[in-house]
């Protein structure tokens, strides 16, 4: 693989899972962190070619990739800077709060002629892409009834989880990743329904807990349900699916095979965790060496800037539905492309 000069911006948890991704693909790594925490991480990593510098145009200076390793808010203003610096972008999802501001990003990539991953990591999760390897061949025939599950402890380690102002709420920060698989195995979404329970305000209180439900109705006729979870400190992080076409069922439980667990990534708050594959290389490995080979020439990551908008279209349009109360109609992604929405 052709050398790497990687500028990895945020210096918490998930850039603490990407960065032993990029020391493992031999990259040289710039990291930037507006808490003060970049110098510290960088010298976990004496032994890399790793560096903390202080401010974004050192970073893009020394970078021909920039991983956006931040909170929701920030990532819009971060990628179009290191696009409109030319740079390939990493971006983790979801890639804004908005569909306009996602489009952007994805616009301003294509224009730029450069890279925009969606960090959508769960496609690279084994079971994961064993689902999607075994509808795409026809295992259970047409996808008519999916149902995926995610849940885990209220994130309080970083106080903008909580405000659906910054993070999106638990649709869509948490519930994104199987928003996506849904999309992925039954095709584009044009009906969501959705309901929010539980805490959905800044400063969460000790065991509090936030649930969502969301009914997908894809333009293939197929039906997804959508249960997330955020709860007390001792939930156990769980994930479940349940795929069912006219050929038969694949389903799969984290809790009964067990392909992760849950690792701290360096120094990090309590209960902060990562989950991790202990039988087959970090998932965030596979998805960062994807994504290496393919802005050194190789073929195109298995998501695209396009699977991000409509996961964020997605997610955006299921907190509308749970504002109201009522379903909500997906514009066609077709005609809002076009549209540059």
């Amino acid at each position: 693989m052709a050398d790497l000069d990687v500028g990895l911006i945020g210096a918490g948890g998930i850039a603490r899972a990407h960065l032993p991704a990029w020391t493992a693909l031999g990259a040289r790594v710039t990291i930037l962190s507006t808490d003060g925490n970049a110098d510290h991480l960088a010298s976990q990593y004496a032994e890399f070619d790793v560096r903390a510098v202080h401010s974004l145009p050192d970073l893009l200076d020394r970078s021909t990739v920039v991983d956006v390793c931040t909170p929701t808010f920030t990532h819009h203003a971060l990628a179009l800077d290191a696009i409109a610096a030319g740079r390939h972008v990493v971006c983790e999802k979801p890639l804004a709060l908005t569909v306009v501001e996602a489009q952007e990003m994805a616009n301003a990539a294509e224009a730029a002629g450069v890279l925009l991953l969606p960090a959508h990591v769960v496609r690279y999760f084994p079971a994961y892409a064993a689902l999607t390897d075994a509808v795409a061949a026809g295992r259970i025939g047409t996808p008519a009834v999916l149902r995926l599950t995610r849940s885990g402890r209220f994130p309080t380690w970083a106080p903008w989880f909580a405000d659906p102002s910054l993070s999106g709420g638990i649709l869509v920060d948490q519930m994104i990743h199987d928003l996506d698989i849904a999309r992925l195995l039954a095709g584009d979404v044009v009906r969501v329904h959705a309901q929010v329970r539980g805490h959905q305000a800044p400063d969460p209180p000790e065991g509090a807990v936030t649930t969502g439900t969301v009914v997908l109705t894809h333009a293939s006729g197929a039906v997804s349900h959508v249960l997330g979870v955020w709860g007390p400190p001792d939930l156990p992080f769980r994930t479940t699916f349940r795929a069912a076409g006219p050929d038969g069922i694949l389903e799969h439980d984290s809790t009964a095979a067990t392909g992760f667990r849950v690792l701290a990534q360096g120094q990090r708050p309590r209960g902060e965790g990562i989950p991790r594959s202990p039988l087959t290389e970090s998932p965030y490995l596979t998805e960062l060496r994807e994504f290496a080979a393919a802005v050194t020439g190789g073929p195109a990551p298995r998501v695209s800037a396009r699977d991000g908008v409509e996961a964020v279209r997605i997610a955006v349009a299921a907190a509308e539905s749970a504002r109201t109360g009522e379903p909500v109609e997906c514009a066609d992604p077709k005609v809002t492309e076009e549209a540059g929405l």
